[in-house]
């Protein structure tokens, strides 16, 4: 199939969609100034959604999933681990690569939880979203790693005895910001505060909220499983341990298949009392359903045992969402507690002076909630615990009390997107703080003076890029952390250079000091300054497209570095180094969204022109079309359907010295087929064959030829390499923490590759010289792909 362009196209052009975030100097430990929330006009074309969790979701059940298995995961990382283990054997050079820590260290990630340690001055421990759990020895000025590389990065709570004895639970509750990708395996115990850990139940959990400890009775601990998101049942409800851990029995079954718990709170002068929030949620391929007759707040008088519904001036219709509830511990009788709608915006705030015998809506209105249409990602509340009326709310804004919940302002000074608080019994008016923007503490009992940690590198990145010029100088764009810039070498700070969510982030391969920065949905900047102001705004209003992707491709081609593409639904070319664009292709997608309120189908996702032939193209899309054009997009050229995946392009990369071989990455999972993960074309286009056999079944994400004939990809559960023509895969590197590997960005001349992993920060590693491979093409198809040339590599200095 083919289309030819008629050049007089016209197009139509879309409202920007994205208020960028403020630009903003994260400073060691000091205070930060505070950072507007980014939001999403409600008359974009692109549909309501205001957080990536949809475009992490939609690409990877793109195959047809109708759920993603923790099973799925853990299946693939196994997988990983055999390659890695033979690659030890057969290709020890190449398992022994190192990669090292790039940064940032100073830009921080989502924490969803906080542990304080009894025992310990200044110690704490918190649980990343998807980068582990990490221990503070300065109170949470500095953090260094708690949990194995390679076990599972997604976390969902952690908590502490009074001995110092730590539980971990995987998988993280809130779905959104891309970890409801990538659930938990249940939940792991450290005796030694963090050293080692042993695994001790609830595998098919998915996710765990939160945790309880008796204080009576430490051997007693509750745990919050809130459960598989795309599939009912399972490991679901409040569970309780008897014996520290060994073993655990569900105490609390939820009130219908698609209800988990996500909360659990014990009474401290009454321990036999005890709370607990349940949610009713699901996501299925095209329809989330956040709330519904299963939401519910419970009690239980007997430790436990048996549990009674709260129901006396609480709702009891099916539009409840997201349940939070919080006692007073100086006074456990006041209770508080807030829920949102089934849709997701808040509804109302209750009170309760008797245990929860009664509640009374108090005036809180959403306005003061600042929670958005999104209640669903927050859900918690905290109280001071010596001042039963001091109450903070979280939100995009952290909203704070001191009349008992009748009235609530913002409190400054701290990144948007609040998860977890805890206060420092040892010291009094210390207040610890996790939000999207990683870890803060304040001395002033969480009124004013937050300040933030300057080492905490747990950042969720979507993309990377170098510098031609310099390999140390790099740029990329980090979920609710804005487009970063790090160009003061090797474990430096990074600084924000603008943006929302920070996507496509690519610095000019001439001259550095020109960056380009997007922000969901395409809405972009062109600098002459590193990043910084003044920016020349890009995207609506100066491209053409109907509809554009979360992750909006943006690239130069290799063969001109004035001559740039960025497409939504329709390609557009600049010739003058991004500041005037032309439309050169029709729409290259299936058409406009499947469902108004789900993902928006229709958009491109990958560009790549080849760097011998600036006529030459390749374009893929998230309804999984491949198309290519000789003639810089007078004709376009569909690939047949028949001959690849049909799941989610998420990148297409043209070999460096023959126009006619290419590559292609796709999402989902195999489920069973012979699904292709890599697909290479030798023609041009016209035909494609599947080289990805033999690598984990996951999602690959990035795939980069180098020009001495090697191919490197990266996957959501690891970094591998072969020939050019695949055939056997090996490990790139072992000691690469196993969080989703995003994007891959490989520099030809110091042979350095940089991938962004999403909640590990930006790692290097050196790619060795592998004599076997050839620079001449097309090489003989021996059959046998790498083997020999993988055998043939060697370390590099």
């Amino acid at each position: 199939m083919n289309l030819t362009l008629v050049r007089r196209y016209r197009g139509l052009g879309i409202t920007a969609a994205v208020a960028l975030f403020a630009s903003v100097a994260l400073t060691a430990f000091s205070t930060p100034q505070p950072v507007q929330k980014a939001s999403l006009a409600t008359n974009t074309p692109t549909g309501p959604m205001e957080l990536p969790d949809e475009w992490m979701t939609a690409q990877r059940m793109s195959d047809g999933s109708t759920e993603l298995s923790t099973a799925k995961y853990t299946k693939a990382r196994g997988e990983a681990k055999q390659i890695a283990a033979r690659t030890l054997k057969a290709y020890r050079p190449l398992a022994e690569q190192k990669w090292d820590f790039f940064g940032p260290s100073n830009i921080g990630g989502r924490v969803v939880d906080i542990a304080v340690d009894p025992q310990v001055p200044d110690q704490v421990f918190i649980a990343a979203a998807s980068g582990g759990i990490w221990k503070s020895r300065d109170a949470g000025a500095t953090f260094e790693a708690a949990w194995p590389d390679d076990g599972t990065q997604s976390m969902g709570a952690v908590a502490m005895t009074s001995k110092g004895v730590l539980f971990a639970g995987t998988g993280e509750p809130q779905p959104g910001g891309g970890s409801i990708t990538f659930g938990g395996d249940g939940i792991y115990r450290s005796k030694d505060r963090g050293k080692t850990w042993q695994h001790v139940g609830l595998r098919d959990s998915h996710a765990i909220a939160r945790f309880a400890i008796d204080p009576s009775n430490e051997d007693r601990i509750f745990a919050a499983a809130s459960g598989n998101l795309f599939m009912p049942g399972r490991e679901r409800g409040v569970y309780l341990s008897e014996d520290g851990g060994d073993s655990w029995q569900l105490v609390l079954a939820p009130p219908n298949p698609t209800t988990g718990a996500t909360e659990v709170v014990i009474d401290p002068t009454n321990p036999r009392r005890m709370y607990a929030a349940m949610w009713d949620h699901l996501r299925e391929p095209h329809q989330r359903t956040y709330g519904g007759p299963g939401s519910s707040l419970w009690r239980s008088d007997d430790g436990g045992a048996t549990w009674q519904r709260m129901t006396k001036g609480l709702p009891t219709d099916a539009d409840q969402g997201r349940w939070g509830i919080a006692l007073a511990p100086n006074n456990p009788q006041r209770l508080y507690a807030y829920v949102g709608t089934a849709l997701g915006p808040f509804r109302a705030f209750y009170r309760s002076d008797n245990g929860g015998d009664t509640w009374t809506q108090t005036p809180v209105t959403a306005g003061q909630a600042s929670q958005s249409t999104f209640s669903w990602w927050f859900g918690k509340l905290y109280v001071d615990p010596t001042n039963a009326d001091h109450v903070f709310l979280t939100g995009v804004n952290l909203r704070r009390s001191t009349d008992g919940a009748q009235s609530f302002s913002s409190v400054g000074g701290v990144h948007a997107d609040q998860h977890a608080m805890r206060w420092d019994p040892k010291v009094p008016g210390r207040v610890y703080l996790g939000n999207d923007g990683g870890f803060y503490r304040s001395e002033a009992n969480g009124a004013s003076g937050w300040v933030k940690s300057t080492y905490e590198p747990y950042t969720q990145f979507y993309t990377v890029d170098v510098a031609e010029t310099d390999p140390v100088l790099k740029v990329g764009g980090a979920q609710d952390n804005g487009c970063n810039r790090g160009y003061t070498g090797v474990g430096g700070d990074w600084d924000e250079i603008g943006c929302g969510d920070g996507l496509q982030v690519i610095i000019h391969p001439e001259q550095p000091n020109i960056v380009f920065g997007c922000s969901q949905y395409g809405s972009c900047y062109r600098s002459e300054n590193s990043g910084a102001a003044p920016r020349q705004t890009i995207g609506s209003g100066q491209t053409t497209s109907q509809r554009r992707n979360w992750q909006t491709p943006l690239q130069f081609d290799p063969s001109d570095p004035n001559v740039m593409y960025y497409a939504g639904n329709i390609v557009n070319r600049s010739t003058d180094n991004g500041r005037t664009w032309t439309p050169i292709s029709p729409d290259l997608t299936g058409g406009g969204p499947n469902d108004p309120s789900g993902y928006p189908w229709g958009t491109i996702t990958t560009i790549a022109a080849a760097p011998t032939d600036g006529n030459k193209l390749y374009v893929g899309t998230d309804d999984g079309r491949l198309w290519w054009t000789d003639d810089l997009g007078g004709t376009w050229n569909r690939v047949d359907p028949a001959q690849v995946p049909g799941t989610w392009v998420t990148r297409v990369a043209v070999h460096p010295t023959d126009k006619n071989i290419a590559y292609a990455t796709f999402s989902g999972f195999r489920s069973g087929s012979d699904r292709a993960h890599v697909m290479i074309t030798r023609d041009g286009g016209r035909t494609w064959s599947d080289i990805g056999q033999g690598l984990p079944d996951a999602p690959v994400n990035s795939v980069v030829p180098t020009a001495d004939g090697l191919l490197l990809v990266g996957t959501d559960v690891g970094a591998f390499m072969s020939a050019w023509n695949g055939g056997e895969w090996a490990a790139l590197g072992t000691n690469l923490p196993q969080a989703a590997i995003m994007y891959l960005r490989y520099h030809e001349q110091s042979r350095q590759l940089t991938t962004a992993t999403f909640g590990r920060g930006v790692y290097d590693l050196t790619v060795p010289k592998c004599p076997a491979a050839s620079t001449k093409l097309p090489l003989k198809d021996t059959g046998k792909g790498a083997v020999g040339v993988l055998a043939s590599c060697h370390a590099t200095a």
